[in-house]
């Protein structure tokens, strides 16, 4: 067990607010911070900014220069040992000469996965692993689920009135939740690999499903509309602008040729409905580390049953709708207390004049 001083916590803090900062232009890649000191004194920092270009560790070691030597280095992820598109971060960290490493926790891709802290070790450089652990997982909880479990971290966007309502019985549901809560779901969906929608959702709303924040530089999520039989190619908004779409389909159908599109056959139950854990592997192989839903009701409470939600974001608005408007979620199949779904709240906050709430289902 290592043992951890105050100006480590202090450092490694900072190195988590660093990585942080590419939430939104690192994907596929993990957010990974780095700070380089000596004892209390900063000599450099940096962050992952975009799969393919310099990792974290490059970006201090630059900022630090000959000051590297002999110094600390805290990083939040095991610095890489593979020569991918960029040379190994732990060969960096070697011949730049810093005397210990401090990581908050391994690397599980499998062309690092403890080799990084292996070199170091063989140059002769102590390494300290595990501290700050649980924000350092947190913070990538995308990609260490993609790596680790073969799909990605799927999030659940949902906006309801008090009485937990999504829309009135017409299909009416613009606005429920206000300005500043709306502004919070483009910063949710720029973080996203992928904006997931069911085909009943665009052909009630025909939504353009991109990421719009207000400042900063970030990556187009992937437009996902499952669609079995295709019936959504007339509604044009989700093939328009940057961002890509993909239409996963039936595999007995034939895939049109369609500009701004792409297709994808993707497995269907007996039901006729889609294998949702196929459709998450499939979106895992192609890197994608978080999926964003923004869907109805049958849709959003098909994955909470299928074990596929680890989180539902959830705004609420201060209003009521009524026991005629539709519900939050469809298909739970609950009729008595037992059968109740336990939520963990992970986070709660005001967001303008309604509340925000993260909420991860306790497994069942």
């Amino acid at each position: 067990m290592h043992e951890f001083t105050a100006t480590d916590h202090q450092l490694m803090a900072r190195a988590l607010r660093l990585a942080e900062r590419g939430a939104w232009t690192t994907r596929p890649n993990p957010m990974v911070g780095c700070v380089i000191a000596h004892g209390g004194e900063v000599v450099g920092e940096g962050f992952h900014q975009r799969a393919g270009g310099p990792h974290a560790e490059v970006f201090a070691l630059r900022q630090a220069g000959a000051r590297a030597r002999g110094a600390t280095a805290y990083v939040t992820l095991e610095p890489c040992a593979h020569y991918g598109r960029t040379p190994p971060c732990a060969l960096a960290l070697i011949e730049a000469g810093v005397a210990r490493v401090v990581a908050a926790m391994g690397d599980p891709f499998p062309d690092v996965d403890g080799g990084g802290f292996a070199l170091l070790r063989q140059a002769g450089i102590e390494v300290a692993v595990g501290l700050m652990a649980d924000r350092a997982r947190a913070l990538n909880r995308g990609f260490l689920s993609r790596i680790e479990r073969g799909r990605p971290l799927v999030r659940v966007k949902l906006a309801a009135s008090l009485d937990g309502r999504t829309a009135m019985a017409s299909g009416e549901s613009k606005w429920i939740t206000g300005e500043a809560a709306r502004a919070d779901v483009q910063r949710w969906r720029a973080r996203a690999g992928a904006i997931l929608t069911g085909a009943a959702t665009v052909l009630a709303d025909d939504p353009a499903l991109t990421a719009r924040p207000e400042a900063g530089d970030f990556l187009p999520p992937l437009r996902v509309v499952l669609d079995a039989r295709l019936r959504t190619l007339a509604c044009a908004r989700v093939r328009e602008g940057d961002a890509a779409t993909l239409y996963l389909h039936d595999p007995a159908l034939a895939a049109p040729v369609l500009q701004g599109a792409e297709f994808a056959a993707a497995p269907l139950l007996a039901d006729g409905r889609f294998d949702l854990a196929a459709v998450m592997a499939l979106l895992a192989a192609r890197g994608i580390n978080e999926v964003h839903v923004e869907a109805g009701p049958t849709l959003c409470g098909a994955l909470l049953r299928a074990g596929l939600a680890d989180e539902l974001l959830l705004y609420m608005a201060p209003l009521l709708m009524g026991e005629g408007a539709r519900p939050l979620l469809a298909g739970l199949g609950i009729g008595r207390m037992a059968q109740a779904w336990p939520l963990e709240v992970a986070d709660l906050r005001m967001v303008g004049g309604d509340l925000r709430l993260l909420l991860r289902p306790d497994p069942r």
